[in-house]
């Protein structure tokens, strides 16, 4: 009896491997124009990862053909699609080296925007209204960079407008993470970094609430470092961009710099 079962479970998993290898399409032999057809019907079926298995089989047995760079854009929609977020952008940054010209390359710094963007972000955490602020930002900063390229250099671009409105979410997510490290620098009484880290928030980030903030963290660092000429500027530039010197913010009214 337990040999039976020993041999029926072999049977039931290679039943099981046969039918997953015959899931994959078939790349042998087929024509590349064929091949690319299948590879477009796989992709706009949402089959992503069949059509990856195809494209990839393109770019490898035809990497000068004529659908060479049709294929590669293709691959990295597929790549963002399916979550594989560092092989998207290996592949970006590899179209980026050998097409800097190509007529689709502001799509490609877009898709590299998203894909940064969407490797800073914790789904997880989201769900729990964790406070990220304090996550180390390099993602963020690769996708401020690259929708800040995409704007400035192809202002009339279709994805220049959303790339504009999540510049503005990342410029408010890495203006909080430079107040957590301007108020833990406050905590330990390395009042010079403070005083430094809130310059360079106001030179990037100065409409932000964080910078608002910022300008106290700042007047206080001052004023325990006894540099009291700096600490009455910085309290006139709070008067100035807050109504008072509390240490109540007023989200609601834009800064004026005085500097």
């Amino acid at each position: 009896m337990k040999l039976y079962l020993k041999y029926s479970f072999i049977a039931a998993m290679t039943g099981l491997l046969m039918a997953c290898s015959s899931s994959k399409p078939d790349v042998d032999n087929v024509p590349e124009k064929d091949l690319y057809t299948k590879a477009e019907q796989e992709l706009q079926n949402g089959n992503i990862r069949s059509s990856i298995t195809i494209l990839e089989a393109l770019d490898k047995a035809y990497p000068f053909g004529p659908y060479s760079q049709q294929v590669q854009l293709d691959l990295i929609y597929a790549y963002y699609k399916s979550g594989d977020l560092p092989v998207a952008i290996a592949s970006i940054d590899r179209f980026l080296k050998l097409n800097p010209t190509h007529p689709n390359v502001d799509w490609v710094i877009y898709i590299r925007g998203l894909a940064n963007m969407a490797q800073d972000d914790n789904q997880i955490q989201g769900w729990f209204n964790v406070d990220r602020a304090d996550r180390e930002t390099s993602y963020a900063q690769a996708a401020f960079k690259d929708f800040t390229y995409l704007v400035a250099n192809y202002p009339d671009s279709p994805y220049s407008y959303d790339a504009e409105k999540r510049l503005i979410a990342l410029k408010d997510r890495l203006a909080k993470y430079q107040l957590k490290v301007a108020q833990y620098y406050t905590d330990r009484g390395a009042y010079v970094a403070v005083v430094n880290r809130v310059k360079d928030m106001l030179v990037t980030f100065s409409d932000t609430d964080s910078a608002k903030h910022g300008l106290l963290l700042m007047r206080n660092a001052y004023t325990q470092l006894g540099l009291t000429d700096e600490a009455e500027n910085t309290n006139k530039l709070i008067e100035a961009n807050l109504g008072n010197t509390s240490s109540k913010i007023n989200d609601d009214k834009p800064f004026l710099w005085i500097f």
